[in-house]
Formats: structure tokens, sequence, C-alpha cells
């Protein structure tokens, strides 16, 4: 069995008002020094699927159809036996 993390953030250039938010509240609790903040996902997976090639497949598809928008975000994803 494969466990694949996919890691999803908004590309550059892409308005982020949740990093924002996040960035100015830190701020607020006296947290100095933070320039930006960037919120995204992390999704697991596993399967049952042994040749990385085939999940590597499977999961490009999953992210390219319903994981991630690629309009405006940027996906990688990692694979672990």
């Amino acid at each position: 069995m494969a466990k694949v993390k996919v890691f999803i953030t908004l590309k550059e250039g892409i308005l982020d008002p949740q990093g924002q938010t996040v960035a100015k509240a830190l701020e607020n609790l006296g947290y100095q020094g933070v320039q930006d903040v960037r919120i995204g996902k992390y999704i697991v997976i596993e399967m049952d699927e042994e040749k990385e090639e085939e999940i590597e497949k499977q999961v490009k598809s999953m992210c390219d159809r319903l994981l991630a928008n690629p309009v405006i975000e940027d996906y990688f994803f990692e694979i672990e036996d």
C-alpha cells in the first residue's frame, strides 16, 4: 500500500485573503517579522496500487480533475511506500 501526500497552494500572484488575515492576526498577537502567509491544502491518499508510475498518473489526474484548481493553484505530491 502506498501513501501519497498532496500539497496544494495558490499560484504566485493570486490574492490569498485567508493568508492575509492570518498574517494580520499574527501581527496582532505580537509576532514581528512575518512578511507574508500563504494558506494551502494538505491531503493524504492511501492507495492499493504498487507501481509508482501508475500512482503518479492517477494522482496527477485526481489533482487536475478534482483536488486542485489548476487555473489558480499549484500542487506537488510525495509517494511513500
